[in-house]
């Protein structure tokens, strides 16, 4: 896979020497200054500068201003006689001050980068620069039992930067490949901790969405040693992979203020940027289908979602990120033609072919310690799958041969693969059931509680 990215971004630019250079307001940072030492109490100066990612250089006209101000007080620590031992404190007055800019916004972390210079980094390092092959997608997937069709299908749209649309039974595997897809994103990216929108500080960078590559974080050059690059960028980072279910609202995609608080918190798509976001069980959510979709046409079309601050301003952010949908209905379903049409792929995963599955129920013997048995799996596909018209899904080998290992433990004996433990594991998981019967009914009902719930005006005119 082939990465293009600029050279020239703001992750690459060198610490700035002074105020002007962060870009950001002088009384914005004296604020900010002013809310760390009320939080830390007496702090060094060095101390400061690796607290707010800033040099010292940007850090000594604050303190100076702040002095000035009667607003904070140096006290020497220490006996080596150099400014080695200077500590900072607030006054009182500058405690009071400090109070009343917590009660805005309590952010006291390091210091953020502009909203232009985000977006210039994101744009840098855009998902859409990404350049899938085939030889990409075998490398990602070399262990996985899957369709190659599927797979060719996923690779391709990878290339399109548009969302992506994977539907099929319940277990048929396809949140297990979607959430492989991220094998995919290759290159390091860099994210800001935060970033200052209107006088506003977001928090950005997440210890568990942003996660280092592999292989830690590249070094820095040479070029310029008294120099190093901004401290205010993590780079290194992989290309993040969000995942969200059913707990998923229309309220979580947009920007939160916790009055409580006083932070805010970026919603998740944000924080993919330049990665994967990735919706399972699409038609389960608490909000319906038709009015998640409606929230993410625009972003979807032009690469640009909008948010809002508590103040009301709204302001406009990169969407650069591949949805990805998961769902057991299909599209149709779930949405109108406007939506589709803006849907790049549309992939069903299938069942299983009997060769694929096989492979798959080996994998999952081999995986507990039990020795396949060609006949007793001869008896799961005549006698148990065909029998019940089960369809071949990715989930059943490993969670029957589960079932197998759990009686063998009870009983206390090594686990065998025969009939007589087939059958146990059979009644258990499907309850005496065909899984296709099964499935069909509840398929059924949510057809009709999800649709109870889409069209609740046209079930009352119909009452």
């Amino acid at each position: 896979m082939t990465v293009q990215q600029t050279t020239e971004s703001p992750a690459d630019a060198r610490a700035p020497r002074t105020t002007e250079e962060t870009g950001l307001p002088f009384l914005f940072l004296v604020e900010l200054l002013s809310k760390v030492l009320f939080q830390r109490g007496q702090v060094r100066l060095p101390e400061l500068a690796n607290h707010l990612k800033l040099s010292i250089s940007v850090i000594t006209p604050l303190v100076t201003h702040l002095r000035n101000e009667k607003l904070c007080e140096v006290t020497r620590s220490g006996g080596s006689g150099t400014d080695a031992d200077l500590t900072y404190h607030l006054t009182e007055a500058g405690m009071q001050r400090a109070i009343a800019c917590l009660n805005r916004n309590s952010y006291a972390g390091p210091a953020p980068v502009t909203l232009a210079a985000y977006v210039a980094q994101m744009e840098a390092q855009s998902v859409r620069h990404l350049h899938v092959t085939r030889e990409d997608v075998q490398a990602t997937f070399h262990d996985v039992i899957a369709n190659p069709y599927v797979l060719d299908q996923m690779g391709a749209a990878m290339n399109s930067g548009r969302a992506i649309f994977i539907y099929g039974l319940a277990g048929s595997g396809k949140t297990f490949l979607a959430e492989r897809l991220c094998g995919l994103l290759h290159g390091a990216i860099s994210v800001p901790y935060a970033i200052m929108i209107d006088g506003e500080v977001v928090p950005f960078y997440d210890q568990v969405q942003h996660r280092p590559i592999e292989g830690g974080v590249p070094a820095e050059d040479s070029g310029e040693l008294l120099r190093p690059l901004d401290p205010r960028w993590v780079r290194g980072l992989q290309r993040p992979t969000a995942l969200t279910g059913g707990e998923l609202t229309l309220e979580m995609l947009d920007l939160r203020f916790d009055p409580n608080t006083r932070l805010y918190q970026a919603p998740p798509h944000l924080k993919a940027n330049n990665g994967i976001f990735i919706i399972d069980d699409l038609g389960r959510q608490r909000c319906s289908p038709l009015e998640l979709m409606n929230r993410w046409i625009v972003p979807m079309d032009r690469g640009v979602d909008y948010l809002s601050l508590h103040t009301g301003l709204v302001f406009q952010v990169p969407f650069d990120v591949v949805v990805v949908f998961s769902s057991n209905f299909l599209p149709e379903r779930l949405s109108d033609g406007a939506f589709l049409r803006r849907l790049g792929y549309k992939i069903e995963v299938p069942p299983q072919t009997p060769a694929e599955y096989e492979l798959l129920f080996r994998q999952a013997c081999a995986q507990y310690g039990i020795a396949f048995d060609a006949a007793a799996y001869d008896y799961l596909l005549s006698g148990l799958h065909a029998k019940d018209e089960t369809p071949l899904l990715a989930c059943y080998p490993r969670d029957l041969i589960r079932q197998v290992r759990d009686l063998a433990r009870y009983e206390s004996t090594p686990p065998t693969l025969n009939q007589r433990s087939l059958d146990w594991a059979w009644q258990n998981y499907f309850a005496g059931a065909g899984a296709r019967r099964v499935a069909a009914e509840q398929q059924k009902k949510e057809r009709e509680r999800r649709d109870a719930q889409i069209n609740p005006h046209n079930q009352g005119r119909q009452g």
